[in-house]
C-alpha cells in the first residue's frame, strides 16, 4: 500500500514539473537550453522566428549528417599502417635444404619399371619413328593396365567442331564433338585448360605411320604444312571410372608439360601404396647430401639437422629449427657469421621423368613452423657457390575488429593437419588442410602430397579408379577453391625473410681437382674423385644487415577521435557541449512522463465512460433511501389484498441526518493541490 502512495506521489511531483502540454514543454526548453537558435525562435519576431527556425532546423540536419559519416566511419575499423626501423641481435632463421629430386632412382627403380616403359613407348609413337626404328619389337610386351587408368591421348584439331581423340596405344578413335559425358557435351577446346594451339612441329612430322600389334600410329602431319596447320594436342584422359564416358581431357601446350604431369599422376598412385619409412630409406640421407657445414666460427655436420619428409622432395633437413632446443642467434651481420653448407645431390641418380630440374630447394623459416618449399623455395643451382643476404621484416597486424587475422589458428574452422609435426599455425596449412579434407569428403580418399585426416587413406589407382578425374575437378573447382580462402585467416604476427641472392662458379677450374679429391676422401674414404661439378653446391647464408623493419598497424579511428569529431562538429555548426546534449535528454524524459500521464488520463477517461454507459442514473445516496422509507407517498406495489380493506396508520419517525456531507472521497481522485506531505 505504501508502494502505490509512493507512485501517486511521484506522479503529483510530475504534474507541477514544466508543463501539462507539449507546446509548454517546448517553451520552456527553448528559453532554458544553452544551444544557440533554440532561444531566438521565442524571442523574435514573426519574419526574424522563421528564419531562425529555418537556420537551426538546417544546421541540426547538418549536424546530425556529419555524426552518420564519422560514426560510419569509426565502425569501419580501418587501419594505419608504420614502418619502424630497429638494431638488435636476431635469431637465425631456420633453414630448410632438400634435393629437387624426392628419391634415388636406384631406389625406386623396381617400383617405377612399368611406368617407364610405357612412357618410354609412349614416346616413341608420339615421335612417330620409322618402323625399322622401332624399339619395341624386340621388347617385352607392354602391361597397359597401368596405361588404360589414366592414358595419354592425342586431339587432332584440325576440323575444330569435331575434333578426333586418338589414344595412342588404342587402335580406335573418337570424334570428340559427338562424345557424350553423363549427358553432356565433352570439351576438348582451348577454354577447358590452358594454352593456345598447340603447334606439334617436330613431335608431329619425322616419318611414316609405325604399325605394330594393337597399335594404330598418329597421322602424319604432310610434310609441306606450316606450323599453324599441324593442330595436335597431347592431353592427359581423366575419366570418373575406367571405361566410362564422363571424363574430360587436360590438354597442355607442350607434349614435355604433357608427359610430366602424366608421369607424376602415376608414381604419385604408385608411391602413395609405400610406407613411409620405406620412402624415408629410397631418399637422400643427410650424411650423403651434407659434405661440410659451419656456423660463424663454429662447426657442424648433418647431426644438427632436423629430417622431415615432404611430399614433393622427398627427405629434408632443417638447421635451427627450435623443436629441440633453443634458437641460434647471429652474432654480428656479413657471411663469415652466417651458415655455410657444402652439398651433394647426386644428379647422375635422378629420376629422368620427374625430376626436370637439377639442384637444391631452399627455404628460410621461422622456428617451428612448416616448410612450404613448392610456394616459397627457391633453387641454388649445381656447380654454383650461391650466397644469400637476409633482411628481416616483422608484421604486427591488428586482430578483429581491425582484420580478419588470429594469433595461434584455434578460431580457424578448419582443422590444421599439419599439427602432426608439432608446427605453428600458417595459412598456407591451413589451405591445403582445407583441400585435402574437401578432397577426402568428395573423391573418399587423401592426396598424397597433403597430410592425411587420422583412419584415412592416400588415393591409388586399384582402390580408387577415379581419383585422379575428382582431384582435377576438385582443383579447377573455384567454388571449393573460394570456401577454403575464406575459412583461412593469416596469421596477426608474421616475420618475412628478404633474400638478395649472388651466385658465381665453384668450384672454379684452378681448384677444381684439389677439392674434389678432399670431399670425395672425407664422404667415401676413397682416394678417388667421386664427386663432380653437376653434383655439388656451396651456400652462404647470413644476414646482411642487423636492422630489421617492423611494419606495424593501428587503428585509423579510436574512440577519442570520435568522440572529439562529434564535439567539433555539434559545437561548430549550433555552438553546442555535453550540457546541451544533456539539455535535450532531459526534454525527451520530461515528453516520456507527459506521454504517461496523458496515457493514464486518457485510460481513466475511458473506464468512466463504460461505467455511464452500463448505470446511466447516478446511485442513490443515503438520504434518499431513507426518505424512500418515510415519505408517506412513497407507496410499495401491492402484493395482497389486506382483510377487510384496513388502512395502516403513519409510522412515526423523525427523519435522518443529511449523510451526503459525510461522504469521504477517494485517495486516488485527489488533485494536485491536495499533496499534504509533510517534510
Amino acid at each position: 500500500m505504501n508502494l502505490k502512495k509512493y507512485f501517486i506521489r511521484a506522479l503529483h511531483r510530475l504534474q507541477k514539473g514544466p508543463g501539462y502540454t507539449y507546446k509548454e514543454l517546448l517553451v520552456w526548453y527553448c528559453d532554458n537550453t544553452n544551444t544557440h537558435g533554440p532561444k531566438r525562435i521565442i524571442k523574435e519576431g514573426p519574419k526574424k522566428k522563421f528564419i531562425w527556425f529555418f537556420l537551426t532546423l538546417l544546421f541540426a540536419s547538418l549536424v546530425f549528417w556529419q555524426w552518420g559519416i564519422l560514426i560510419n566511419t569509426y565502425l569501419s575499423y580501418n587501419v594505419t599502417s608504420s614502418l619502424s626501423i630497429g638494431f638488435k641481435t636476431m635469431k637465425f632463421p631456420a633453414v630448410t635444404v632438400c634435393n629437387a629430386n624426392p628419391f634415388k632412382y636406384s631406389e625406386v627403380k623396381h617400383l617405377l619399371k612399368e611406368l617407364d616403359r610405357l612412357i618410354e613407348a609412349a614416346l616413341e609413337r608420339i615421335l612417330q619413328p620409322t618402323p625399322g626404328n622401332s624399339s619395341e619389337k624386340i621388347s617385352p610386351p607392354l602391361d597397359l593396365e597401368l596405361w588404360h587408368q589414366i592414358p595419354l591421348v592425342l586431339i587432332d584439331e584440325h576440323d575444330k567442331d569435331n575434333p578426333i581423340i586418338l589414344d595412342i596405344f588404342e587402335s580406335n578413335q573418337t570424334v570428340g564433338g559427338n562424345q557424350t559425358a553423363g549427358g553432356n557435351e565433352t570439351s576438348v577446346d582451348n577454354e577447358t585448360f590452358a594454352g593456345n594451339e598447340t603447334s606439334a612441329g617436330n613431335e608431329m612430322a619425322g616419318g611414316n605411320q609405325t604399325a605394330a600389334s594393337n597399335q594404330t600410329a598418329v597421322p602424319p602431319a604432310p610434310a609441306n604444312t606450316t606450323s599453324e596447320e599441324k593442330k595436335y594436342k597431347l592431353a592427359v584422359k581423366l575419366c570418373s571410372h575406367q571405361g566410362s564416358d564422363n571424363c574430360t581431357y587436360r590438354n597442355f601446350t607442350s607434349a614435355a608439360q604433357a608427359v610430366t604431369e602424366w608421369y607424376i599422376l602415376q608414381s604419385t598412385s604408385i608411391l602413395s601404396k609405400v610406407p613411409l619409412q620405406e620412402r624415408i630409406r629410397m631418399g637422400y640421407q643427410a650424411e650423403d647430401m651434407i659434405l661440410a657445414c659451419l656456423y660463424g666460427a663454429e662447426p657442424c655436420n648433418y647431426k644438427n639437422f632436423t629430417q622431415i619428409y615432404h611430399p614433393d622432395h622427398g627427405n629434408c633437413y632443417i638447421f635451427n629449427w627450435g623443436m629441440d632446443e633453443e634458437a641460434l642467434n647471429s652474432s654480428n651481420p656479413g657471411a663469415e657469421f652466417g651458415l655455410k653448407l657444402i652439398l651433394d645431390i647426386s644428379q647422375q641418380d635422378y629420376i629422368p621423368y620427374l625430376s626436370s630440374a637439377a639442384g637444391a630447394r631452399l627455404m628460410l623459416h621461422q622456428q617451428k613452423s612448416f616448410p612450404f618449399l613448392k610456394d616459397q623455395g627457391i633453387y641454388a643451382m649445381a656447380g654454383t657457390e650461391t650466397s644469400i643476404g637476409v633482411l628481416v621484416d616483422e608484421l604486427e597486424r591488428m586482430g578483429y575488429p581491425y582484420s580478419d587475422c588470429t594469433m595461434n589458428g584455434s578460431d580457424v574452422p578448419v582443422k590444421n593437419l599439419y599439427s602432426q609435426y608439432n608446427t605453428s599455425y600458417s595459412i598456407q596449412a591451413c589451405l591445403r588442410s582445407c583441400f585435402q579434407n574437401d578432397m577426402v569428403e568428395i573423391c573418399g580418399c587423401g592426396h598424397y602430397m597433403f597430410p592425411l585426416p587420422e583412419g584415412r587413406n592416400h588415393c591409388n589407382n586399384e582402390d580408387n579408379p577415379g581419383w585422379a578425374y575428382c582431384y582435377s575437378s576438385l582443383r579447377s573447382s573455384i567454388g571449393h577453391r573460394q570456401i577454403c580462402i575464406d575459412s583461412c585467416k593469416e596469421t596477426c604476427n608474421d616475420t618475412q625473410y628478404k633474400m638478395t641472392i649472388s651466385m658465381a662458379d665453384w668450384p672454379s677450374e684452378a681448384s677444381e681437382d684439389w677439392i674434389f679429391h678432399i670431399l670425395s676422401y672425407e664422404r667415401d674414404m676413397s682416394t678417388n674423385v667421386t664427386l663432380d661439378r653437376n653434383g655439388i653446391i656451396k651456400l652462404n647464408i647470413y644476414f646482411q644487415e642487423y636492422n630489421y623493419r617492423t611494419i606495424s598497424e593501428s587503428a585509423a579511428t579510436t574512440i577519442v577521435w570520435l568522440l572529439s569529431s562529434l564535439g567539433g562538429q555539434f559545437g561548430f555548426w549550433m555552438g553546442g557541449s555535453v550540457l546541451c546534449l544533456i539539455e535535450f535528454g532531459e526534454i525527451i524524459i520530461d515528453s516520456l512522463w507527459i506521454t504517461i500521464i496523458n496515457v493514464i488520463s486518457w485510460c481513466k477517461g475511458l473506464k468512466q465512460k463504460r461505467a455511464q454507459a452500463r448505470y446511466p442514473d447516478a446511485p442513490p445516496t443515503v438520504a434518499e433511501l431513507v426518505e424512500a422509507h418515510t415519505n408517506l407517498g412513497f407507496q410499495h406495489e401491492d402484493t395482497g389484498a389486506l382483510p377487510g380493506d384496513e388502512v395502516l396508520p403513519p409510522e412515526p419517525g423523525t427523519p435522518p441526518p443529511n449523510y451526503d456531507s459525510l461522504r469521504v472521497q477517494p485517495l486516488d481522485v485527489l488533485g494536485p493541490d491536495s499533496d499534504t506531505e509533510t517534510e
